[in-house]
């Protein structure tokens, strides 16, 4: 058995704030697109990943998200996301920080509080 990818599925009131977060801050490329139909939704993907973010505001009252995005620039990720997108640095993790497990780190949480890690494990 093989797998090439996770997808998860990232759902929201109002799919502008997903495509904030994950197009307009962390430069996904949107796929799939079906952002006209009744209930919106397309596949977001960059490098290896890819999410699936919906328009349900069933589901995102019931689900609020924490996902970890690895990187081996986390200095070049903040400098970027930090300038161009402060208002989604979370609170409590707006600056890179070496966390006790290890791995440097910091966070982004948008309107709706889906939070981001962005981690860098050391050697990488």
């Amino acid at each position: 058995m093989k797998f090439t990818k996770l997808v998860p599925n990232i759902f929201y009131t109002d799919i502008k704030v997903g495509l904030e977060l994950f197009v307009e801050c962390l430069e996904f490329s949107i796929g799939y697109n079906d952002l006209e139909s009744a209930q919106p939704c397309c596949v977001a993907a960059k490098d290896n990943l890819a999410i699936f973010i919906i328009q349900s505001e069933e589901f995102a009252i019931k689900d609020r998200p924490e996902l970890r995005l690895q990187t081996d620039n986390i200095e070049e990720v903040y400098a970027k996301v930090s300038s161009m997108h402060p208002q989604l640095l979370h609170p409590n993790g707006k600056q890179v920080t070496l966390k006790p497990w290890g791995a440097k780190e910091f966070a982004l949480k948008d309107a709706s509080d889906v939070c981001i890690i962005i981690q860098q494990w050391p050697n990488e």
